[in-house]
């Protein structure tokens, strides 16, 4: 049972920014465990009507009563100090902390938080490795960074000594957190409107690594080299996982994939065959994540046959190439969260395991830093699809200071040889598909911004 000792100074809490994925699941972990949770967010959302429902009262706009009432104000990263409720906090005194502070206070109410960071993919490795913890009677609490239908959320409340969390990298805040365990799936160039270097990325992953306690377990990516480094970086347990990289303690071989990109694995532990897995979400870069998964269940005793069904029973969380439907009965509507070159990629690759016609990508830039700093990373990304479409740029929590547009993409595709189309407006573009795709296409809308807005117009 988690000890919540620690936040009982605060009985009413208000958050700014309620909405987020992952403050909406704070929201409700903090209201199951008997906090009076009041919120205010900029816009309605699917989070907001679910926090609602669930009879946590949500302002949308300002709510400086609210405010004022409040024992504690949490706030999203995205809320500036000249927000309305915040100068209310500060004229009368009401401490205010940021969400990563915030949830590194929840992670100290447990015995064993499990943190699973990196780039790319946490959001899905959090999402197999809760289910395993689930099936197996663990009752974890959980915050996942996506909406998981085995959660009907992105959270849970449970009674025992575990959390499963995801750890994000961004402005550091995983170092808020207190883990037991650490799952470190990669380290990439990301966030260098925050990070500048991708020396302070690594530097960043190795205070991260120094949390650990020396009873605890880091579990990392043997393909990775930027994460076999972080080995020296304390006493916890050990684990290795890879595909490429067979001097590791789990790896997978003899890889297969079905017609729908699924693939079937052999699993080895310690050199010894341990079982054969199947998927049932698409890409070699799943089978990494699917590693790391059974390694680190593995380790906490589940059984292999519990962890086989959790892994085949994932059809994938929310926006992580998820399926939508049909244009017109003839063409298939993908939906992915995938913002960075590395994930483009990855995508595309799972894409290639499919049988279908023609490719196509509708393609959301994500804040001006990431598109100025990796333009010729995402160029050669998206040369992997036969038919690409790009939207403006989503700005984010960014100003365009950069002096970069979706047309450089455009244009950089175009020089490359790959013909690339700028159709900013969402109708046009939805139009454009609908009279050009062919049958059995695949269509994907691709970026972590409003993209995902013209899978559900492409099948009206």
């Amino acid at each position: 049972m988690p000890n919540i000792d620690n936040l009982k100074k605060y009985k009413n809490i208000h958050m700014i920014g309620i909405g987020g994925v992952s403050m909406s699941g704070i929201a409700e972990i903090l209201h199951n465990w008997g906090f009076n949770i009041t919120g205010s967010d900029w816009a309605d959302s699917e989070a907001v009507q679910t926090l609602i429902k669930r009879g946590i009262k949500v302002t949308i706009g300002h709510n400086l009563e609210d405010a004022r009432n409040a024992d504690v104000i949490v706030y999203s990263a995205a809320i500036k100090q000249d927000d309305p409720e915040m100068v209310e906090a500060k004229k009368l005194n009401i401490p205010t902390i940021e969400r990563a502070d915030f949830l590194g206070e929840i992670t100290k109410c447990f015995k064993d938080t499990i943190c699973i960071s990196g780039t790319h993919g946490k959001t899905t490795t959090t999402s197999m490795i809760s289910l395993c913890f689930i099936k197996s009677l663990n009752d974890p609490s959980i915050q996942v960074g996506a909406f998981l239908k085995q959660l009907d959320g992105n959270y849970r409340v449970g009674n025992s000594d575990h959390f499963i969390i995801e750890a994000c990298e961004y402005v550091e805040s995983f170092l808020k957190f207190r883990p037991k365990a650490e799952i470190i799936l990669n380290i990439d160039n990301d966030h260098l409107d925050y990070f500048k270097t991708f020396e302070n990325i690594k530097n960043a992953f190795i205070k991260y690594v120094k949390l650990l306690p020396d009873d605890g377990i880091l579990t990392i990516n043997g393909d990775d080299k930027n994460c076999l480094d972080l080995k020296a970086y304390t006493n916890a347990k050990v684990l290795t996982y890879g595909i490429n990289n067979k001097n590791v303690d789990f790896y997978a071989s003899n890889i297969v994939f079905n017609d729908d990109g699924f693939a079937k694995f052999d699993v080895y532990h310690n050199n010894k065959f341990l079982d054969t897995f199947e998927l049932s979400i698409p890409g070699k870069h799943n089978v990494l994540n699917a590693l790391a998964c059974i390694s680190i269940c593995t380790e906490y005793k589940i059984n292999t046959n519990t962890i086989k069904s959790a892994l085949l029973e994932f059809t994938g969380a929310h926006r992580r190439f998820e399926y939508k439907g049909k244009i017109n009965g003839i063409a298939s509507v993908y939906d992915d969260y995938g913002h960075h070159p590395t994930e483009i990629t990855a995508t595309a690759n799972s894409l290639k395991n499919k049988k279908y016609n023609e490719s196509w990508v509708i393609f959301q830039p994500h804040t001006y830093s990431r598109t100025k700093n990796l333009l010729d990373d995402f160029a050669n990304s998206l040369m992997n699809f036969d038919n690409v479409i790009i939207l403006d740029i989503y700005a984010a929590r960014e100003t365009n200071t950069y002096n970069i547009s979706s047309k450089d993409l455009v244009d950089k595709l175009n020089s490359l040889g790959k013909k690339a189309l700028y159709i900013p407006d969402f109708e046009e573009c939805v139009n454009y598909v609908k009279e050009h795709v062919h049958k059995n296409d695949i269509v994907l809308t691709l970026g972590a911004g409003t993209v995902t807005n013209i899978g559900p117009m492409l099948i009206c």
